[in-house]
This record gives structure tokens, sequence and C-alpha cells, in this order.
């Protein structure tokens, strides 16, 4: 797979492989863990170049760790305490001697204060200048910047001092409209707002969230479209002034806001709609004065052909595989490139993108309970191998997927002359990849490749959670099961056991002879977006469980208490997500056994209720 890797590479772009020159960095810190640092460490050994790791004590076993040429511990478990603490970051660069932090993406790759704080310490930051970061990642100002750069924006507003002004810019703008946080992402801090007298609860909610997730409460308005494309156009960028775009990418296939499959180039767009997207990214580049790898984000009308500026990421993409396989382009290794101080060695005219990528990303979450995360070990990981495939992954058989981050564990992308070519071979993929121990997302996104309307292109942001809801009753058997089936004689009935353990939940096929039916599996209690509620059944012990390991967020109860059914009784974060556990009867609080900020184990007891 290697070698049919290195020979499309050879031939998209035979005039694209540079040796670094006498300036580039001798070591670089990589600020981030999992696949991204998988990823990075990679590309600084393709360069001659010191990958130096941090980990957290729950990541000391980590892929990354194992590949790096020195790795340090920055902290415990909780990503706060560890890969969100920039002193004991920049700690580790001082001590290792490194000359560069590559953040990658998440954690602190958009934090201008982190950026700056490297540079302060004498050490480069591989991406832009920190007051690009913070002018990009302030949505408002953002949207300052594309309207004098002459890129369409949606009609919204700036941000938002108090209820009656939203009330106000509301009848300006029109319905529907999205409330919108003025910083971060992800969904959080987001409302759809359909009617007028939806709109000061949907501010309060919104300011909340956003006060919580971001440490920022500022909101804006904007137009709501229904039904958007969701079309993003890669960046690279010298500090020389070459800015070159290396074409762009629909992201469309997004489960609450966050995306599952992406592909270059985007399907189905007219040649006169991609160039106008194209230019329009390269102005904003130039605009801002940016330096590095970054994205600029559309959303595209496909009833009009307008497209809108949505945001800009001032990073590296997890999609990026993608344009590297029709490009030829290492972004990696231009960032760090880049960052070094080295001009680009390729222009407009020599970009030349060929053939389609699609990549399906591999969460740690069970798209059959409503995308629920589902952290745990990996007991046995098989990968596809074949030509035109690449496989960028954190983990390895026998690693745990922690609760405490972000739910991705590994990205499986296919290459092909055209669209539906890669298309199919990404779904060869799919069908041969084998991950035991935890759900994941490969199953179901093989099913969305099949898809009419993904055949067709004629999907957008909301056919997922509009029309592509995984259907519990088509959920394939455990992995292990597939792959190492018991055999049992005939006539036989067979049943589902769902067991729950400290490992997290374990399915069992039971065999049988006799006369009995065999046992269908109750649907799983569904979790909806941002965690809403999934209740553990307590309906004959009054205990409320954990359904996967996490840490509790919040406690909203006391014992004694009287409750009633579906009212919230704890909320547990895992992965990055809030999730809900409900009472699932009326009665009263007999025992709380959590506190918040402490970890628990899937199917630990949480509360237990009387009544």
């Amino acid at each position: 797979m290697v070698s049919a890797l290195s020979s499309i590479r050879e031939s998209l772009r035979a005039s694209s492989v540079r040796e670094p020159g006498v300036d580039v960095f001798k070591s670089v810190l990589i600020a981030n863990r999992g696949e991204i640092a998988v990823r990075v460490l990679r590309a600084c050994r393709a360069l001659g170049i010191r990958g130096i790791a941090v980990y957290s004590d729950a990541d000391a076993a980590g892929l990354h760790v194992r590949l790096a040429d020195k790795a340090v511990c920055i902290g415990p478990a909780p990503a706060r305490e560890s890969y969100l603490n920039a002193r004991a970051i920049l700690a580790a660069a001082r001590k290792h001697h490194a000359e560069a932090v590559h953040p990658g993406y998440g954690l602190l790759a958009e934090n201008a204060a982190f950026a700056q704080a490297v540079v302060d310490h004498g050490v480069a930051f591989i991406g832009p200048a920190p007051e690009t970061i913070a002018e990009m990642g302030d949505k408002v100002a953002a949207r300052a910047a594309a309207e004098r750069a002459e890129v369409p924006v949606l009609p919204g507003t700036q941000a938002l001092h108090d209820a009656e002004q939203a009330t106000d810019a509301g009848a300006d703008i029109g319905y529907p409209l999205l409330v919108k946080s003025s910083f971060g992402g992800g969904g959080r801090g987001m409302r759809v707002v359909r009617q007028p007298n939806e709109l000061a609860d949907a501010v309060r909610d919104a300011g909340k969230e956003a006060a919580a997730a971001f440490g920022r409460a500022e909101l804006f308005l904007e137009r709501y479209l229904p039904r958007p494309r969701h079309v993003e156009v890669q960046l690279l960028a010298d500090a020389h002034g070459t800015v070159v775009h290396l074409g762009d990418r629909d992201c469309s296939v997004q489960r609450r806001h966050q995306k599952l499959v992406e592909e270059a180039p985007a399907p189905g767009l007219p040649e006169e709609l991609r160039s106008r997207l194209t230019q329009a990214a390269v102005r904003l580049a130039r605009e801002t004065r940016y330096v590095g790898v970054g994205t600029i984000e559309f959303l595209v009308d496909p009833a009009t052909a307008e497209f809108y500026f949505l945001e800009m990421n001032t990073r590296l993409q997890v999609e990026h595989g993608v344009t590297e396989l029709t490009s030829g382009i290492d972004l990696v290794q231009e960032q760090i490139l880049v960052a070094s101080g080295e001009p680009l060695d390729v222009d407009q005219d020599a970009v030349r993108p060929r053939g389609h990528a699609i990549q399906a990303r591999l969460v740690a979450e069970d798209p059959y309970a409503g995308f629920r995360p589902a952290p745990g070990t990996v007991h046995d990981l098989h990968l596809p191998t074949g030509p035109w495939l690449r496989l960028d992954f954190g983990i390895d058989a026998g690693d745990r997927v922690p609760a405490e981050y972000d739910s991705l564990f590994g990205k499986l992308l296919a290459w092909g002359p055209n669209r539906d070519t890669a298309r199919r071979r990404l779904a060869t993929a799919l069908d041969e990849l084998r991950v035991s121990g935890i759900p994941h997302t490969g199953d179901y996104l093989r099913t969305i490749l099949e898809r009419p309307d993904f055949l067709a292109a004629r999907h957008d942001t909301g056919s997922v959670e509009r029309d592509w809801q995984p259907d519990p009753a088509a959920q394939p058997l455990p992995t292990d099961v597939r792959t190492k089936p018991v055999r049992a004689p005939d006539p036989v009935s067979t049943r589902e056991v769902s067991l729950h353990t400290d490992h997290g939940p374990v399915h069992v096929l039971v065999y049988g002879c006799g006369d009995h039916d065999p046992v269908t599996p109750p649907a799983p209690s569904p979790v909806g977006p941002r965690g809403t509620p999934y209740t553990e059944s307590a309906e004959s012990t009054g205990e409320s469980r954990a359904p996967m390991d996490a840490s509790v967020a919040k406690v909203l109860v006391t014992e004694g208490a009287q409750v009633a059914a579906r009212d919230v009784l704890v909320v547990l974060e895992a992965m990055k997500m809030e999730i809900e556990i409900t009472a699932s009867h009326p009665g009263t609080v007999r025992q709380v056994l959590v506190s918040s900020g402490e970890s628990v184990s899937a199917g630990a007891v949480l509360v237990t209720l009387d009544g």
C-alpha cells in the first residue's frame, strides 16, 4: 500500500518533492495526541526532524508515544490538566530543546493566547500569526474581514448585547435564523430559531452553552439556510506573499455539525461556481496576510448556486488527507517548511488536482444509539489493504480509546480516477475493516456510500439527521460475532444478550436447542443532539447507571429529592459530548453515589431511586 501511495504522489506532482533547507527545524514538539500526533510525527520523520510527543496519564501507552523520538508526560487525564495546559507544554518544549511547536487540530490549535505564548518563549509556532488566529477565531471579526475581501456573507449582526437587540435584529434578518456563538464551534452555542417567540429562549440557552464550552458567551445572529452544502477551499501561503489554493472539498455529510464523510473535489459543482469559491478564498487569505495551511469554509445554496462565508479554520483540517491524495502535496510537511521561513516551491498554475478522494471518519460512537460515545479498549483491529487506500490511525490492537478526549481514532481514505471508483474502493475497504471491543461508525458510513442522494450528490448538511438516521433494526452483529461465529447443532434457537461489564457493554450470542423463538434484543435508548437524554433502564432496580466510561460534569439531584420520569439526574461528559442521565420513573432519590469531577466506568451506579 505504501508503494502504491508513493506512485500516486509521484504521478500527481513529480516536481513537488523538495529537500528541506538548512534553516528547517531540527526538533518539533507536537502539542496534541492520537491520530493527528501520529500524522505529524511521520511528517517530521520524513523531513529528518526529531519529533517530541507529549502525553497525559491516560495516553501513556498511546501509539503517538510509542512512535515519537521523545515523549514527555504533561499531566493527568483531564485535558484541562494536560493537553490544554499551556504552561506544561511550554515547559516540555524548553526542557527538551524543541525549536517549534505543532498544535495539530483541536485542543490548543486555534488558541491565539497559546500561539503567542509559544512565540514569546522563543519557539516557533507552526501556524499563522497569533493575531490572525484571534481575528479569524472571532466569527464577527471574521465576517468583517470577509466583507473587506468582497467575499459573500449571510445577512447577520455584530455581537449582541441583550435579548431586545436580538429581537430587533431578528426582524431585520427574517426567519428562520441562527443564533451562533462568536467563539468556538462544533455546534455548541448554536440554535435554529424558526419563529420570533423562540428567539429569547434560544439566546439565553446558546449563551449559557457557549460560556460553558468556550468561556465566552458572546453571540450573533445569521440567516439560516435550510439545506446547504458545506464546501471548503484548502489554502497554502508562505511568508513571502505567495498564496495558492489546492482545490475544494465537500463536507456535507454531518451530524451535530460534526463531519462524517469528506471528499475532494466537491461533486457536482458548476465550474464557474468552483472558480468563484477558490478565488474568494484566496482573496480572504491575502486580506488577512495569512501564512501557513488554512481552510475557508462556505455554505453553498444548491437552489441558487450562491455561496456564503462560514468561517476560516486557521489550522490543519481533519480532512486534509483527501486534498493530499488529489494534489500530491504533503500539507503537514509544507506547514513545517513554511513555518521555518522557506518559500513555497509551487505556484497556482502548477497545482493540478487529479482524480477523486473520499474519507470516512472512524469514531468511537454508536450510531445505532444516537451516536452515543463509546470509549473502551480495541481488542482486535484488522485494517484493509490494497492499492489506492490510505489509513490514518492513532491506535493499534490493544490500545484504549479514552473517554476524556475526542472520539476520533482513525480515518480511512480511498482515491480513484473518478468519484464512483473512489467510492467503491472506500466501500470495499469499510467492508474489510474489523474493529472489536468498541462500537464505531464504520458500518453506518458504509451504508451512506450507497444512498441514492449521496450517489447523485444531492445531499446536504441535514441529510443524516433528516433522512439517513441509523436504523437500530439494521445494526450489524458485533465484530467478534461476525468474525468468529460459533457453530451449533440444528435446529437451534439464538438470542443475543447484552451484559454490562467494567469494560463496557459485551454482546453475547446464546445458542440452544428447542422450540423457543429467537429473542430480539431491545433497541438501544436514543441519544439526541448534544447528548440529549439517554436513560439507563432502572424500572426493576431503581438504579441509574453510566452507559460508558465518562466523567461527571454535574449532579443535579440530592438525596431525598422527588423526581419525575425523565428528570435529569446527572450530566456525564465523554469524548467532548454531554450525556444526560434521566430518571426512568417518578420516585425519591435514595442515594447519590457520584460527585462532579469524578470519573466513572461503564455500568457504574450513579443514582438510586425509591418508587
